[in-house]
């Protein structure tokens, strides 16, 4: 087997595991069909982890080569699943592309090189609409493919129900005389978008939810809030498997994942703030050791040690645990799985990880090059990612002091008139998007004034 030969032997070996067994086999031989095939799989990943870790230049470069290669195939299988999902939806009912996707899918053409039915093909489109958006931007410029198809000062519902319900009350009024006795009464509105407002069918409203019913009150006693930053942590361990995965057929790789299968990540985690406050990445599963100067750490690089730290059942947090959790004044807290506020804080911390910062770029062999990657997307997550429970503001927001909310609330008043003097410019705002660290998916987005 050469060094560049584990591409081939990968898709070789996929091929030969979606290939049906014929029915009439024994069941020992499909069982050694299936084994010879993790074998091989099993293989390629070594080979794959110890080009990872060459000193030799050229072979890093073969293993980035394949690396690129598989993330290729993927990227592929992707695009035909979703491609085959939509055509089997009529085409006058699939969904539109807005605007700005228009013009980045003419850009995208132009670059590539292709004609107006390999464009169509691609993106499920005909090439009598590839032709009409080329037609309508040589004509009215980008403009017209990127101008939003509602209007921005669009009146809401509750304007059009009064000038209905005027309408209804006085049929001999007038679009001109609806518009000023609505001015008098303090609404500004224009002849022409009365007239408009009278035509507009209004949804009737939505009933109210019903009130939930009380539920039976709990013992204040078992659970505990974070008040302040660094009141309350939690620490888990979670596996993040390689690009060629971890699972094996046979004893012990079946029931050992370790590296150079998978990874183990270690992470401690404020509630207050969702910041991560110490972090490790592990070749295998970590000892209560290991774990202990993780949190070790942490209480390092926070300066101060939390009241409550919560914690899973696991081996790593028996005896040695608690008697370390007693010298250093902390009150240890196991989790209770479905709990809301238990441990699904620190759980979907790593699901934010897996899928905004390691399924993008594929989960790397070298054990340093995850650590740097791990590594980043933390420095990224708690400076720029915000949340929802934090009202939209940041780990690193929450830390510096309290924030206001920063979620989107229905406006109290109509929308000003045209013209009037106190409308925003909001044509003076331009939105910069950056990459932290040159990673394409960990975005900055900032909006600063148009120069």
């Amino acid at each position: 087997m050469t060094l560049g030969g584990g591409s081939s032997i990968d898709v070789a070996m996929r091929r030969a595991a979606s290939i049906p067994l014929p029915r009439g086999w024994p069941r020992h031989v499909k069982s050694a069909v299936l084994h010879a095939v993790a074998l091989g799989r099993a293989a390629l990943v070594e080979i794959r982890a110890g080009l990872e870790n060459s000193p030799l230049e050229r072979a890093r470069l073969v293993a980035k080569a394949e690396r690129l290669e598989a993330r290729v195939a993927q990227l592929e299988a992707e695009l035909r699943i979703k491609d085959a999902r939509m055509q089997r939806i009529p085409a006058a009912k699939r969904p539109q592309y807005p605007p700005a996707e228009r013009l980045a899918i003419l850009t995208l053409r132009a670059a590539c090189g292709w004609s107006a039915a390999e464009t169509a093909r691609r993106f499920l489109l005909t090439a009598a609409t590839i032709a009409a958006w080329m037609r309508r931007l040589d004509e009215q410029g980008a403009d017209a493919l990127v101008q939003t198809p509602k209007a921005v000062n669009r009146l809401p519902d509750f304007v059009a129900v009064l000038v209905q319900s005027l309408k209804a009350t006085l049929p001999a009024m007038g679009k001109v005389r609806s518009a000023q006795t609505l001015a008098r009464a303090g609404l500004q509105l224009a002849p022409t978008s009365a007239a408009r407002l009278l035509r507009r069918k209004v949804s009737p409203p939505v009933p109210p939810p019903p009130a939930p019913r009380p539920r039976a009150a709990r013992d204040p006693k078992r659970r505990v809030f974070a008040n302040y930053p660094h009141h309350l942590w939690h620490a888990d361990l979670s596996v993040v498997p390689t690009l060629g995965g971890f699972w094996v057929p046979w004893v012990p790789q079946a029931l050992l994942p370790v590296w150079p299968f998978c990874f183990w990540v270690g992470v401690v985690l404020d509630h207050f703030s969702r910041a991560v406050v110490a972090h490790a990445v592990f070749p295998k599963q970590p000892s209560a050791v290991e774990v202990r100067g993780l949190l070790d750490a942490a209480i390092q690089s926070a300066g101060r040690a939390p009241r409550y730290l919560v914690t899973d059942q696991g081996a790593q947090f028996r005896e040695g645990y608690r008697r370390w959790c007693a010298r250093r004044r902390i009150v240890p807290r196991f989790g209770a799985v479905g709990q809301k506020g238990s441990i699904a804080v620190i759980e979907r911390f790593f699901r934010t990880l897996k899928t905004e910062g390691l399924r993008p770029i594929l989960v790397p062999l070298c054990f340093s090059v995850l650590g740097i990657e791990v590594a980043t997307f933390v420095a990224w997550y708690n400076r720029y990612r915000t949340h929802q429970g934090l009202g939209g503001a940041t780990p690193s927001d929450r830390l510096a002091g309290p924030t206001a909310r920063l979620c989107s609330k229905p406006r109290a008043s109509p929308p000003l008139a045209r013209g009037d003097p106190r409308h925003r410019n909001v044509s003076a705002l331009e939105l910069q998007i950056h990459r932290f660290e040159g990673r394409a998916h960990l975005s900055i987005i900032e909006l600063k004034p148009a120069a």
